[in-house]
């Protein structure tokens, strides 16, 4: 009999169905893969598996007892969220242990020397490079992730371990320990569902994967039966060319943007330039200082030294208002917290940025705005029932189309797209790698960072490797193979010539 179990599961909200007659369940001592796209109905089926949601029809069985009619049981479902959910004023300690109750660490009176050791145990098993007493706003993102799964564990009564991306922030030998606490747990009697858009993972983890499509269960088999283009074509409905590549066409135009010398928290003497209608890609580990740099080139840190210059001009660092005005933006990896107007409709997120165009003598004209939000909508292919609808309730995939679109209405001449794809399933990476080669075509210059070297490889004209703050390495990436690009990335490659570019001091001279 399997542990977890939900039969016939129907859940509706407002005009939509997000699921209808779906069953899935769990075996103890198996990872169970869960499958789908953005808005396959996968967030609202573990918030039914965890309690969160009621269906409107159906079942839900922990252990074969009515798991909605005896809400205890379901702390035996532990879950961590794709996004970090933790509290950053407090210790690594403290999150560990919340909520105290479900932990059993603490008691009426929580000693903290108590607490701390009892952290270290897992400390060490999840590897995380912080000390119990630390705050975790102190603490690396990637360690931070790793937190929130060792979080969970530590749930006295937990069976079932849910991870909803959990790869997303961390290097590939954290997710090789990750993947070593994922077996663990499988061969002492838990269960673990996995929930990740990178296939080469599933495949990995899985012994059985489940697939949603629109709300319906369209597949399971387990996971040595199925290939990643069946698995695609369940998922999607179609056919979808994962290995085109998306490198824009064509020579790259005059060089627009160039950085010398630049310098701040978490990198050092980095200097690039950027050409028109190129995708300049920029690889490295987490904490390599990547988001660093595009961040103090925007404006949003402040930089130590270091120029740079656009059109030859001398840009302004520190200034995200001078970076808008002349032509450059910045899309987040952290869509809800630096992309989105969560509690605002989709009209309203793309609308914000062309106020200048549809207000008259202060009034906002309703039809300019509402053609310039479809518009947007049509071009970018943005799945909504309505531009009315709160944005937060799209999926990740058309949130990052919205802010796109956006970021277009702006007519920019430079787009930096750091980690566009996080979390995003297949079909909509293809359609966002289409996005930024169209929009290199039209003369935008394009910085890619990711930390996906197969992403990287389809889409940039040129890489740039960075490794602990500093540029080690320029590739032309038709010239280039994957070995070169980790050797780099891990610091055991010696450092490239530029791939046919020279340095910025060099190009403004020429």
């Amino acid at each position: 009999m399997p542990f977890l179990e939900v039969r016939d599961i129907r859940k509706e909200f407002p005009g939509v169905v997000a699921l209808d007659r779906v069953d899935f369940s769990v075996d103890l001592g198996r990872v169970h893969a869960l499958a789908g796209e953005n808005g396959a109905g996968k967030s609202t089926l573990v918030k039914i598996l965890t309690g969160v949601e009621a269906p409107n029809r159906g079942q839900v069985l922990i252990d074969g007892r009515d798991a909605l009619a005896q809400h205890a049981l379901f702390d035996e479902v532990a879950y961590v969220p794709q996004e970090l959910n933790l509290f950053p004023h407090m210790t690594v300690a403290e999150n560990l242990f919340m909520p105290f109750g479900k932990s059993g660490v603490g008691g009426l009176f929580l000693s903290h020397a108590a607490l701390n050791q009892a952290a270290e145990p897992f400390l060490e098993r999840f590897k995380i490079a912080a000390r119990p007493e630390q705050r975790v706003r102190d603490v690396g993102v990637s360690d931070q992730q790793l937190l929130q799964i060792a979080r969970a564990s530590t749930r006295r009564r937990f069976k079932v371990l849910i991870l909803d991306e959990p790869t997303s922030a961390l290097t590939d030998a954290e997710v090789e320990r990750l993947f070593a606490i994922v077996r663990e747990l499988r061969a002492t009697g838990h269960a673990v569902i996995f929930i990740s858009h990178k296939l080469e993972e599933m495949f990995a983890i899985g012994d059985e994967v489940t697939v949603l499509r629109n709300g319906e269960k369209v597949g399971h088999a387990e996971m040595g039966a199925m290939t990643q283009a069946e698995l695609i074509r369940l998922m999607s409905g179609k056919d979808v060319k994962v290995d085109d590549v998306f490198r824009p066409a064509g020579p790259t135009g005059r060089r627009i943007l160039e950085v010398e010398d630049l310098s701040g928290r978490g990198f050092e003497g980095v200097s690039f330039s950027l050409h028109e209608g190129e995708i300049l890609g920029f690889a490295g580990l987490v904490g390599a200082g990547r988001s660093e740099v595009m961040q103090t080139l925007f404006g949003f840190r402040p930089a130590s030294r270091g120029a740079a210059w656009l059109d030859g001009a001398p840009w302004k660092l520190g200034d995200t208002a001078h970076a808008v005005r002349h032509g450059m933006l910045y899309l987040s990896e952290s869509r809800k917290e630096h992309g989105i107007l969560p509690l605002l409709s989709l009209r309203e997120n793309i609308a914000i940025s062309v106020l200048g165009d549809v207000v008259t003598a202060g009034l906002v004209s309703d039809a300019r705005e509402r053609k310039i939000v479809q518009d947007v909508i049509r071009t970018y292919d943005i799945k909504t029932s309505s531009m009315d609808k709160k944005v937060m309730f799209l999926s990740g995939g058309n949130q990052q189309k919205a802010i796109i679109g956006r970021a277009m209405a702006c007519r920019p001449r430079i787009l930096i797209f750091d980690e566009p794809t996080k979390g995003i399933d297949v079909r909509t990476k293809v359609d966002i790698y289409g996005i930024m080669k169209a929009l290199a075509e039209k003369g935008v210059g394009i910085i890619l960072v990711s930390s996906e070297l197969n992403e990287l490889q389809k889409c940039a004209n040129r890489i740039i490797a960075m490794h602990h703050g500093r540029i080690v390495g320029e590739f032309a990436t038709e010239r280039t193979g994957q070995r070169e690009l980790v050797g780099a990335i891990i610091g055991a490659a010696p450092e490239q010539a530029p791939a046919g570019a020279p340095a910025a001091s060099e190009a403004r001279a020429t």
